[in-house]
């Protein structure tokens, strides 16, 4: 009897808390690698996950744990990690391990031989095109508060550049956690400077406590974000907190493409990890296919 051939293993490195567990997500990749793969490939392929605390809630051994967990596993390729600070991590872990694998995160500093990346968001440019924004708002000066993190200072100091060939003055910089809860001192203090805008850049997850600090303040200042408010389409009960703010999003409304997913499945295109999870999923779909040796290498 003839045996059947062995599926493909992709690894899944999830490196923060996912609410359904990641099925939304690999829905998403599966879409995306069968519209591809169909009639090219001629094994199965199965989903091997690892969830990690990673950085900035959990630790940088909980991303190796997990990236050598799904090596030896024996994966052809990984998907992950989602978060910048962890991304520099992985890096190096995917090019001593030889395995190709494909990162979404915002920094393109997390990019290597064997690390791939799918950006989704951007701490180089979207500075830039926040900064241009409140120039065109006609608003001179800001203050700043970020995430004492990779992320953040990465943002931060790309603004700053922006910022300074714009002419927007610099009325005070703050860095928090971005696990902050409560920053009401902060804003408080950057108040008294009197900007004419307040700029938030970071992961996001401290994003919720300066939307409440303004509340409690009755600060009436227009605010800029970069592209965590995305975490809105997962936490939907923070968006209220945000009313007024501009920020940079991932995705649009008018997407064709985007349209076209939905169609197939609504969740997977719900948001713009949704919509990159079915990139991803086609990309990894057209580097099997094409491999003449399917090896980690090959691919």
């Amino acid at each position: 009897m003839q045996r059947a051939p062995e599926p493909i293993l992709i690894g899944f490195l999830y490196d923060f808390p996912q609410a359904d567990g990641g099925s939304s997500f690999e829905e998403a990749v599966r879409l995306g690698f069968d519209s591809i793969g169909e009639g090219r490939i001629d094994r199965p392929v199965e989903f091997v996950q690892r969830h990690v605390p990673g950085l900035p809630l959990g630790t940088e051994l909980a991303v190796q744990q997990g990236y050598r967990e799904l090596d030896e596993a024996g994966v052809l390729a990984i998907l992950g990690p989602s978060i910048s600070d962890n991304g520099l991590i992985a890096a190096p872990l995917a090019d001593r391990a030889g395995i190709a694998s494909i990162n979404y995160t915002g920094g393109e500093r997390t990019r290597s031989e064997w690390m791939y990346h799918y950006q989704i968001g951007s701490l180089e440019e979207e500075p830039a095109i926040l900064a241009r924004r409140l120039h065109q708002r006609g608003l001179d000066s800001a203050a700043v508060i970020f995430d004492n993190s990779p992320v953040g200072r990465r943002y931060a100091e790309c603004f700053e550049d922006a910022r300074t060939t714009l002419g927007i003055d610099l009325t005070g910089s703050t860095a928090i956690s971005p696990l902050s809860e409560d920053v009401t001192a902060v804003a408080s203090r950057l108040r008294e400077t009197k900007p004419a805008a307040l700029v938030y850049l970071g992961l996001g997850v401290a994003s919720r406590a300066v939307a409440l600090a303004l509340e409690q303040l009755d600060w009436k200042v227009p605010v800029v974000a970069n592209s965590s408010l995305m975490f809105g389409y997962a936490r939907p009960d923070w968006r209220d907190g945000w009313k007024g703010w501009e920020y940079i999003d991932g995705i649009a409304d008018d997407n064709t493409m985007r349209a076209a997913l939905a169609r197939q499945s609504k969740r997977a295109a719900a948001g713009p990890v949704g919509c990159g999870a079915f990139d991803m999923g086609r990309l990894l779909a057209e580097g099997i296919a094409r491999a003449h040796h399917l090896t980690r290498a090959g691919v």
